[in-house]
């Protein structure tokens, strides 16, 4: 079960996308506000990327190498921690027009499901995987570097290099789904939706 999890991680999740999306009502305050966490949360995982390289995506735990710099200097998730901000950014941008007791709702279930399927899931499989590839080095490593909240100094002994080829080819994905989560909500501000759709038509033409 845990592997079937890991291999369809980008799905697993989309039910709570979907519930948000479908009672989003955004102001221009909760967009300004919930773009910038969810800029933050995608900024940590292009970090992450570019470090642990084009083996996030695949469909089963791969490591061909232990990375413990950049961001993993810090905390041992960097990229689930990032899904997770990112989600909560756009739960920020969604919630702007709806009552507390639906806001409550949506961030319980948010939190919920992220919990459950990387820390309950998918973090001790690939934990499990890393400890017998490269043993006493990654156990060394977890005992210095905690598994979800960041240390405050870099691990000492950090191996790794930022490879910007890795973000072209792993994160391309995710930047545009990113941009189609975006372009979905300022459509649901109604301040901004006939704006928008007067831009997408300017688009169309040339496009065309």
């Amino acid at each position: 079960m845990r592997q079937w999890v890991f291999r369809w991680r980008g799905y697993v999740l989309i039910p709570t996308a979907v519930l948000a999306l479908w009672l989003c009502q955004p102001t221009i305050t909760s967009f300004v506000l919930g773009l910038l966490v969810a800029l933050s949360g995608e900024a940590l995982r292009i970090w992450g990327v570019g470090y642990s390289g084009v083996t996030t995506r695949m469909r089963k735990v791969v490591a061909p190498r232990l990375v413990t710099a950049g961001p993993y200097a810090y905390v041992r998730n960097p990229l689930y921690i990032g899904n997770f901000i990112t989600a909560l950014g756009f739960l920020i941008i969604a919630v702007g027009g709806i009552g507390w007791g639906l806001r409550v709702l949506l961030l319980l279930v948010t939190v919920a499901s992220y919990g459950l399927v990387y820390a309950g899931i998918i973090i001790p499989l690939e934990e499990e995987y890393l400890a017998r590839t490269f043993g006493n080095p990654y156990e060394e490593y977890c005992r210095h570097v905690p598994r979800l909240l960041p240390r405050p100094t870099p691990y000492p002994n950090a191996e790794g290099q930022f490879d910007w080829r890795a973000i072209q080819r792993a994160e391309i994905h995710t930047l545009g789904l990113f941009s189609a989560m975006c372009i979905y909500m300022m459509a649901r501000m109604p301040a901004h939706a006939d704006a928008l759709e007067a831009v997408l038509l300017l688009l169309r033409g040339p496009l065309s």
